[in-house]
């Protein structure tokens, strides 16, 4: 299982190159904020919810923590589904200012077992979402599966079409180094074929990198 992940990673990098998730400007709060936008909708929605934010001067805990529920609403409708999304943020917030001081270095401090339990405690954070945060944003090395996960390896015959969250997470963190970086840009390039080539319906399977090695190509 090693050598065919590792094979699948060569072939996705030589194709699509480095994906520099997430932008290298990004401080990890607005990376948190990111995680949790992105639920739901698509990345440039994000960028004008984000943007809102920045403009607003609300991208740290303590200013999240103060801010109305009705005016967050207001700054990211953008990402949809608005209303539940403020109230996820504010609990982030009031999470970190109540339980770690505002600070956000207090909470990374922890392991990666602890810290993704804390967070799955919260108020709107899922594993997708939880994961995301411990790797993006606190630098810690987790695989993050979501629904271009799924399709690939189930299309690539290494995992059931209903395999759970945690048996592909599994799958990558038993046979894979336990690298921060390489979990960062497998998940990215995974990403990028699932988004541009190997879709839910009507697949690219003549352009797409693995088609060697897809039973289903």
């Amino acid at each position: 299982m090693r050598s065919q992940l590792t094979d699948i990673y060569a072939r996705l990098y030589a194709r699509f190159g480095p994906q520099h998730w997430w932008p290298h400007h990004a401080g990890a709060f607005e990376v948190i904020v990111g995680a949790i936008l992105t639920q739901n909708t698509a990345w440039t929605n994000v960028e004008k919810a984000l943007a809102n934010l920045k403009r607003a001067r609300l991208l740290t805990p303590a200013a999240l923590n103060r801010v109305t529920t009705a005016r967050l609403a207001r700054l990211i409708r953008p990402s949809g589904y608005f209303n539940l999304k403020a109230k996820k943020l504010k609990a982030f917030a009031r999470f970190v200012c109540a339980e770690h001081r505002g600070r956000l270095a207090h909470l990374f401090a922890r392991d990666a077992a602890r810290l993704r339990e804390e967070l799955l405690a919260v108020y709107g954070i899922g594993p997708e979402t939880a994961d995301s945060i411990v790797l993006y944003a606190a630098r810690q090395p987790i695989f993050v599966v979501d629904a271009y996960t799924r399709r690939v390896m189930a299309r690539l015959g290494l995992a059931r079409a209903d395999a759970t969250y945690d048996e592909l997470q599994r799958l990558f963190m038993e046979h894979l180094p336990r690298e921060e970086r390489l979990f960062n840009e497998y998940h990215a390039l995974i990403v990028a074929l699932g988004k541009d080539v190997c879709r839910k319906s009507q697949p690219r399977c003549g352009e797409c990198p693995l088609r060697e090695i897809c039973p289903t190509g």
